[in-house]
């Protein structure tokens, strides 16, 4: 639509895809002038079929009233003085200043704002005016940013001192707005390259299913359907359980201020010694912290997940980022996340796999019960048999966790990898995955043997084809960064204290036939190192099964088996989260934080289909409802090693000087 010598009289801001409070930044706004506008698929990011090309057009008279027609195939939720209502193919509605439309019901956010909200402006509009102005907006929020930014990391450095000594010091004490910067500047021809390669934008069919998170100094582009921490924990939280390894409380109330409102918080951690105190020091009062029990020497507790109860019912999300600035801003990382509602009171018997899953779990951590009251429950324990309480029965997927200590009999199917290899023997799969390949993605290596390594290909080729044949075993690949990945990353070198891997472990003669590159082009996250950790079985771009996990490749995260494998031996705590085609048929979308006329009703919305699992360099119907797009953050099939890569490991010495102009290590 042509915008110059037209008279403005409004704006469709685009709103971040789960906080329909909170402004898109990777999308531009979309002016509403007097008379006829069209709004359709070309003013978003994302190229979704599903909107039209011309979805919407609007009609706005001098007196600030604005007319909606739906003109594409497909209807929009219209949210209008706390009321949602559904408009379909060429219906009408009225809107008016701070109305919320969604392009697709749960999916496209925007809000329309009159130019009296804007600095009104009684003239007509000219192209030239409106860059100008817009050039000036993100000059003053880029600044606004940067100065939060190096904020936020000074209290970073000054929390995890202690814990991190000189490596993770010096990525700490970064001022993100002075040297991200420096950083685009020099390195920007590296990610003209990334999207010159890429396949688009990140759009996936679920939108709370698996997506990858923010990363900053990135183009916005890679950005587009990703996730921050404040997405994730919103709206009217009444009961938190924050799981992780490593917590900065410091860091975590300021990205998050609105944890700071939740009248209950649990933390479970991994933390001790002087890390633990300055966790005790900097707590709320009505936090509690818990270290779950490790019956076995050298463990830890390393799930990275979050339980939120709300009015409407409880979100589960499983992710792979420690509560710390580095790994919420400057790595690859990955979460999911699903809400729940609460059960109907004859429906408390009814179990499903996801349930128990989860309550055997939680059972495991030990933590200190309490009591709390919740609005129109009444005073509860807060228990691992609490979370009985809602329906997973639309869970889309399932828990594979890890336990410490020594499991014999059934328990041996119960944790680890043989958890994983239960599930998949229950599951037939498309013949086209008979001795498919495997991949390990991850970002810490243990101290691996050829025995074990075969062990565990073992459980994770499990599963029947469809003419009941054993699927057999894949050949696995590792992705894993080389030294050159590491030294040219939006973090250099920095950035290789987060993948600790010794060169004892790392470059072991049998581990060379494995290993594989980090290229993720698609998704414009070659330079974000992973912290993130998925196992994946694949043929071409089709994906069997997809896990998202806190475990590295160890024997400590996963188990391995002894006394003649009537034993399974596990050192630490880890979740994670198994994609499987079945567990995404029925793919309903409940909100905890939409508002409904009961407090224990939420808003679903989607229909029951079969699904095919692919990556997003799949090519095939776009529109066809079966596929499931996941946003598998590397390249299949991987890039096997050169004769020049060289696999990071963080204990040797590295010369040649990175994008900051660094050595490694930095000291001595």
């Amino acid at each position: 639509m042509a915008s110059a010598s037209r008279v403005r009289l409004g704006t469709l801001v685009p709103l971040t895809k789960d906080n329909a409070g909170s402004s898109n930044g990777s999308v531009s706004n979309i002016p509403i002038f007097q008379g006829s506008n069209v709004v359709g698929r070309d003013h978003l990011v994302v190229v979704d079929k599903r909107i039209s090309r011309k979805h919407l057009s609007l009609h706005a008279s001098t007196d600030g009233s604005i007319e909606v027609v739906v003109e594409g195939p497909n209807p929009i939720m219209v949210r209008s003085n706390g009321q949602r209502r559904k408009v379909c193919a060429t219906g009408k509605a009225k809107i008016a200043h701070g109305d919320v439309l969604e392009l697709i019901p749960g999916d496209y956010f925007v809000k329309y704002v009159d130019m009296g909200d804007e600095h009104k402006i009684s003239v007509p509009m000219h192209l030239s005016d409106l860059k100008k102005g817009k050039r000036h907006s993100e000059e003053d929020s880029a600044a606004v940013k940067r100065n939060r930014q190096i904020m936020e990391d000074e209290a970073l450095a000054r929390t995890l001192q202690e814990s991190f000594a000189e490596d993770n010091t010096a990525v700490s004490g970064m001022t993100s707005g002075q040297k991200i910067s420096s950083h685009d500047s020099a390195g920007s021809s590296g990610r003209n390259n990334e999207r010159k390669h890429s396949i688009g934008p990140l759009k996936d069919m679920l939108p709370l299913t698996f997506r990858l998170m923010r990363v900053q100094g990135l183009p916005s582009w890679t950005n587009t359907s990703s996730v921050s921490i404040q997405d994730v924990i919103q709206g009217e939280v009444l009961l938190a359980v924050l799981s992780n390894y490593m917590v900065d409380i410091d860091w975590l109330l300021t990205a998050c201020p609105s944890l700071k409102k939740v009248p209950h918080v649990l933390v479970l951690h991994g933390q001790d010694g002087a890390s633990l105190e300055l966790m005790k020091k900097l707590k709320p009062a009505n936090w509690i912290l818990h270290k779950p029990p490790l019956p076995i020497s050298f463990g830890t507790h390393h799930s990275k997940a979050m339980l939120l109860v709300y009015p409407q019912g409880i979100r589960i999300v499983v992710h792979t980022a420690n509560l710390i600035h580095v790994d919420w801003n400057y790595k690859s990382q990955g979460l999911w996340m699903q809400d729940f509602p609460w059960k109907d009171t004859n429906d408390m018997n009814n179990k499903v796999p996801f349930e128990n899953d989860l309550v055997d779990y939680l059972s495991a951590l030990k933590w200190p019960e309490f009591s709390v009251n919740l609005p129109e429950v009444g005073d509860v324990n807060i228990n691992a048999a609490f979370f009985r309480k809602f329906d997973y029965r639309n869970s889309m997927v399932r828990l594979i966790g890890s336990v410490p200590g020594y499991h014999v009999g059934p328990n041996i199917r119960k944790w680890g990898h043989m958890k994983l290899r239960n599930v998949l023997d229950e599951i037939t799969f498309n013949k086209q995955f008979c001795k498919s390949p495997l991949i390990y993605q991850f970002s810490s290596l243990g101290s691996l043997d050829e025995k074990w390594m075969s062990e565990f290909a073992c459980s994770l080729s499990a599963g029947k084809s469809d003419d009941g044949s054993q699927l057999g075993i894949g050949k696995p690949l590792i992705v894993w960064p080389t030294v050159e990945d590491v030294r040219c990353s939006i973090e250099g070198y920095a950035a290789g204290s987060c993948i600790p891997s010794p060169q004892k472990n790392v470059e072991k003669d049998f581990l060379k036939k494995y290993w594989s590159r980090w290229k993720a082009d698609h998704v414009g996250r070659c330079r974000a190192m992973p912290h993130i950790k998925t196992f994946t079985r694949y043929s071409g771009q089709n994906i069997a099964w997809f896990l998202l996990t806190s475990s590295n490749l160890s024997k400590a995260a996963w188990g391995a088996l002894q006394k003649n494998n009537t034993q399974l031996m596990i050192r630490s705590y880890e979740l994670g989260v198994l994609f499987l085609p079945q567990t995404l048929q029925s793919i309903p979308q409940f909100s905890c934080t939409e508002k409904s006329r009961s407090s224990r009703d939420g808003v679903a919305i989607g229909r029951t289909i079969k699904t095919k699992l692919v990556t997003l360099c799949w090519k095939g119907d776009e529109e066809d409802p079966s596929i499931v797009k996941l946003p598998v953050p590397y390249q299949l099939p991987p890039q096997p090693y050169g004769t020049q890569d060289v696999p990071w490991s963080w204990d040797r010495r590295y010369t040649k000087k990175d994008v900051y102009g660094s050595v490694w290590p930095r000291h001595g």
